[in-house]
């Protein structure tokens, strides 16, 4: 089904988060973000700097990136520092060595604690090509255990990105972001059809380009 520009603007991050991410490429994201309509993700350093610039730009943030392994008490400071700055969601990335070596109770009480500590809705980025079948619908169930609000399917810098088969997955348990390599209108059409309510994207402009027009 296709769904038109002006429809599926909200429903994109727009993102910027690469290591080399400048002051300048964030504004011009922001830019590019508020024409269009579009959400903005931003690396933490640069959230203030938004916030002050555009008010009411929806603005999303990163805990814990690229790899989760931070401590708990440091994703709950990042967290708490990114609401400080004006932050209006955060993207967590879960623990996935944690994860996968079964300790699930400790991935969970990390989430809660997260979830307790910031007004804020909270995606778990849950990198799903590094889990099995398995270890993906319990990563799912946990979320929901610990109150998160959305499931993230990657962070991009990992290997594999956004897949129809991890959002059919994750729907069933949660709002589901897709991210990943998603470059393209049809490819976030795919994710949309799967089941995601949200697409994360540094080709955001490129994908509206790709829709039709309003009716």
């Amino acid at each position: 089904m296709s769904i038109d520009r002006q429809t599926l603007a909200p429903k994109i991050d727009h993102t910027v988060l690469g290591p080399p991410t400048t002051a300048e490429a964030v504004e011009r994201a922001a830019q590019e973000a508020e024409e269009h309509g579009m959400n903005l993700c931003v690396p933490p350093c640069y959230v203030g700097q938004i916030r002050e610039r555009y008010d009411t730009l929806p603005l999303v943030t990163v805990i814990g990136f690229p790899h989760g392994q931070q401590t708990s008490s440091i994703k709950r400071q990042e967290a708490v520092a990114a609401w400080d700055a004006g932050a209006d969601e955060l993207d967590v990335v879960m623990n996935v060595g944690r994860a996968r070596g079964g300790e699930w109770g400790r991935v969970r009480e990390e989430l809660a604690e997260l979830v307790a500590s910031v007004p804020l809705p909270i995606k778990l980025i849950v990198e799903a090509a590094l889990l099995s079948p398995a270890e993906l619908e319990r990563a799912g169930e946990v979320a929901v255990e610990a109150e998160v609000a959305m499931l993230k399917t990657s962070t991009g810098f990992a290997a594999g990105g956004a897949r129809r088969a991890d959002v059919e997955t994750l729907q069933q348990f949660l709002p589901v972001k897709a991210s990943g390599g998603i470059g393209s209108y049809a490819e976030a059409r795919e994710m949309l059809d799967a089941g995601a309510t949200r697409i994360g994207a540094s080709a955001g402009v490129a994908i509206l380009d790709g829709a039709p027009a309003p009716q």
